[in-house]
Order: C-alpha cells, then structure tokens, then sequence
C-alpha cells in the first residue's frame, strides 16, 4: 500500500525529510521536494503552516494494526456541523491510505454552515488519537469510527470547521503557558418508540431525582450506555435518574479541553444507539416538558501549568487564585454575548426559568445554584468553574471555544468579578436587584443572536465563517418560528375574540 520514502517539509528549518507513502509539502514551499515526488510518481499533500494534519507512521501502523487484528470491516469518518449535528460517512480499510492523505472528498455545500455551491469542494482528514471500536456494533465485520478535521482542497484548514476554531483557542490557552481541562455533565430524556422505531411523546418512567428500580425504568438502558462508553475509554464518575419524570444524568471525568469535546460527541452517539437497542429514544432537547426541569450540560473549566491547577489558592479568599477571578470576570463580561452558542436553538429558552435550577442571571457564587457560575466546593487540583447556562444542544467545539475564549481575555485584561451573590437570586427584591447591578441572560433566541452579533470576541473565538453563517441559520430558525401559529395561540385567543 505505502511506498518506501516520501518527504515532509519542515517550515523550521526549511529542509525535506523522509516522512511516509505521501510527499506532504507546507505551503507548497518545497520545490524540490514537489519535484521529486513528481518524478517518483508519488502523492503530494499540501498543508499549512498551522495545519494539525501530521499522522505519523506509527499512528498509521497502529490503525491498520487494530483493524486488521480486530477484523474491522467498516470506519466511520465523522465530523460535526456548525450547528451541532453529526455527519459521518462510511469507508472500508482498503480507502485508509485515502484518508489520512486527505484525499476523502465531499461535497461541503450539502452541510448546513459550511459552504457554497461555487467553492463546495472539502476533504476530511482523520484523527488517529480518535480511533475507537464501536462496541455496540457486531464484533464480526465489525465497525470503528474516527473523528475528523475539515481542510480545504489546497490542505489548508477550513475555517468553518468547529474542531478547528476549538483549536484556535487552545493554542492561545498553550501560548500563555495553560492546558485547559473541561467536564461536562450529560442530561437527557428517554422516551418510548411506536412500533415503527420513531419517537411518541410518551415518556418512559415517572421516577424522580436519584430513585432506582423498580421506579426508575432506564436504569437497564442507562447502565448499558455507561458500559459501552467504559469500552470507548471513557471513565465515568456517576449515572443517575436525574429531577424530572424520564430525565438520567451521566458524568464523565474531565480531559483536556480537545479529548472532552471529541467525548462529548460521542457520548450523545452512543446514549442514542444504545436507547434504540432499548426500543427507546433518547432527546437532548433541553426543556420537552413545561414545569419540570430541563436538560443542561454544565461543564467545568480549569486551568493547568506545570501540573498545578492555576485556580487554586490557598492563602487567597475563597482559596480562588486571581486568575481564576479574572477567567470568571472574562465569562461573566462575555455572558450575554456567548448564549446563543451555548443554548442555540428555540427550545433552550423554555429551560432557562427561574425556579428549575437554570440560571437567568449573570452573576457568581461558591454554591449557590441560582447563579449562571458557581466555584464548587472541592479545593486543590479540582479547584474549578463550572459553567451553569449550557443546554446539551449545543456544539461542544464552538460552546467550548468562546467560554475558554472569553476566560483568558478576563486573564489577559485583568477582569475582576462582582462581589459574588450568595443567596437565592431568584428571591431578591428589585432593591436587593439594583444595588448589585444584576443583568440577565437573555430571554429568547432572538435576543441572544442580537447579544451575539454585537460581542466581537465570539466572532474572534468561533472564526468569521462559523460566526456568519451561525447567525444567518439561527435567524431563518427565529423566523419560522415567529410565524408559525402555535398550538397554546389558537387554545388561548380563537374563543375568546
């Protein structure tokens, strides 16, 4: 399958090095390299600069490895749209080489943000470090996946790639010297399916917060799920039934920000399949009930230096560092602005009520659960600032690049937070309100797309391409919405005038 020797440009020190199978040349600055390939008819893959695209022989080796040993039959390539939904196409070992090359074209004008009919033309490099078996799929002939970046034909990275502007913002986290370490916490709801597979609006259990069989119908589908994630290498720290009827909470241990994002991704994928082997179907829609609670994914941000948790310290108030004021002072300044990224569709609104443990206000504490921040309690290397607004919705590489985007910007400015607020704030009087200047969240999609449009840094963090055509979606999405006539208008009004 592989020739014998390839060369690398190495924009170091300007000289080509024997890589693979593949002449891979940065910026097309190798002439003589370009050349050579050329004339041993090998392949030639351009890329940039910045690009992440370097698999290495022993990544390779180590894939084609496993597949062979593990007599997998079909990978699957998946990536994830602006919007949060995964895409994923299907190839077999033989198209690997393809692959890593980046030779795997597809048309990026039928995924919704990404790009035109005139300028269509993307390709899907794998990531080597992603590779998992699926574990639900048959052992024979068996299924694996992969998580891709997206490159433009030339090899440069597209810039409308979520994974990629994630990316962006972890390089600045690693220029100043930190490793971000992220944990989200995963909510959804089951529901039973009719005899053709789809969802019914009939939930399956009335069980309530931490109640177990026989109450809680999902345990056997929640503890399948857990088990197939244990087989991905995921290590989970507790599942649970969760407030509301049909609602179940999974928590997985924290990672550097990248790996969390990637788990995020796949964590949903296998809490659906799993579902549907329990003639279930699982929804990440943040609020499919009126007054219960919703669904969140509040994620935890810390930040490490030299194997020290920054945010910790123990002579300080509250054992918090000054940076970790600063990265909450950054979170809170750019609240408003990030909503629409991290509670991105219509329904995220319904969640965020006072009353459901959802915040409405931009404010901090150390355990108050009203607030959209809270510092838990544990100290030291968990020392941490868990985010409260983000519903499971959203797209884990984009909501995570403007929470940490707008972090180290309160770092780099120096942003210190307002006196923390430790008492209910949904029972403060209008008093108690204007003395501490609290704002809101904002109260519908329609107003965060407004809040987004006007926050330069989440353009900064998401990328121009990504932050447009977010907009331009999100705004078609309000629109239909707002002429559609609802059911609750039609009961309320068509009698009564």
């Amino acid at each position: 399958m592989f020739n014998e020797k390839v060369y690398c440009f190495c924009s170091l020190d300007n000289s080509c090095v024997p890589l693979y199978n593949i002449t891979v040349l940065v910026n097309d600055k190798c002439s003589s390299a370009k050349q050579q390939a050329k004339q041993n008819e090998e392949e030639i893959f351009i890329i940039s600069e910045d690009s992440n695209a370097h698999i290495t022989i022993e990544q390779r080796k180590k894939i084609l490895k496993r597949v062979e040993q593990k007599g997998i039959e079909f990978i699957r390539l998946q990536f994830i749209d602006i919007f949060g939904i995964l895409k994923s196409v299907n190839i077999t070992p033989d198209e690997l080489g393809d692959a890593f090359e980046g030779n795997l074209m597809f048309d990026g004008s039928s995924i919704d943000g990404y790009a035109r009919i005139n300028e269509s033309d993307q390709c899907l490099v794998p990531d080597p470090s992603t590779f998992q078996i699926m574990p639900w799929r048959p052992s024979e002939k068996g299924v694996a996946r992969m998580i891709c970046d997206v490159y433009n034909p030339d090899g440069t990275p597209f810039e409308g790639c979520p994974r990629y502007n994630l990316k962006r913002v972890l390089k600045e986290a690693s220029d100043m010297g930190y490793e971000v370490n992220l944990g989200p916490e995963g909510e959804f709801f089951l529901f039973h399916t009719d005899e053709k597979g789809r969802p019914t609006f009939d939930i399956h259990d009335n069980a309530g917060y931490f109640d177990l069989a026989p109450i809680d119908y999902g345990e056997d589908a929640r503890r399948d799920i857990v088990l197939n994630m244990k087989k991905m290498g995921f290590r989970i720290e507790a599942s649970h039934h969760e407030v509301a009827p049909g609602q179940h909470e999974i928590d997985f241990k924290y990672d550097e920000a990248l790996r969390t994002a990637d788990k995020w991704v796949t964590f949903r994928d296998v809490v659906k399949n799993i579902a549907k082997k329990h003639n279930l179907y699982a929804t990440f829609m943040p609020k499919p009930f009126t007054g219960e609670n919703g669904s969140a994914m509040h994620f935890n941000q810390s930040l490490f230096k030299d194997g020290e948790n920054v945010f910790y310290d123990p002579k300080s108030d509250y054992q918090l560092s000054e940076i970790a004021l600063y990265y909450v002072g950054g979170l809170l300044k750019h609240a408003k602005g990030m909503t629409a990224i991290t509670n991105p569709i219509i329904n995220s609104y319904k969640r965020l009520k006072p009353g459901y443990e959802a915040p409405i206000h931009v404010a901090w504490s150390n355990s108050n659960r009203s607030t959209l921040i809270r510092i838990p309690s544990r100290r030291g290397k968990s020392t941490r600032v868990e985010l409260r607004s983000p519903d499971p919705t959203a797209n884990p590489y984009l909501a995570f690049a403007v929470s940490v985007k707008a972090g180290l910007e309160g770092i780099k400015q120096k942003l210190q937070p307002p006196q923390c607020v430790e008492t209910d704030v949904n029972c403060l009087t209008a008093t108690e309100r204007a003395s501490i200047d609290l704002k809101y969240l904002p109260r519908d999609l329609y107003s965060a797309l407004k809040s987004m449009e006007q926050d330069s840094l989440v353009k900064e963090a998401i990328g121009e391409h990504c932050f447009n055509r977010f907009l331009e979606g999100k705004y078609q999405e309000w629109n239909e919405y707002a002429e559609e006539v609802h059911k609750w208008e039609v009961d309320r009004y068509l009698r009564k005038y």
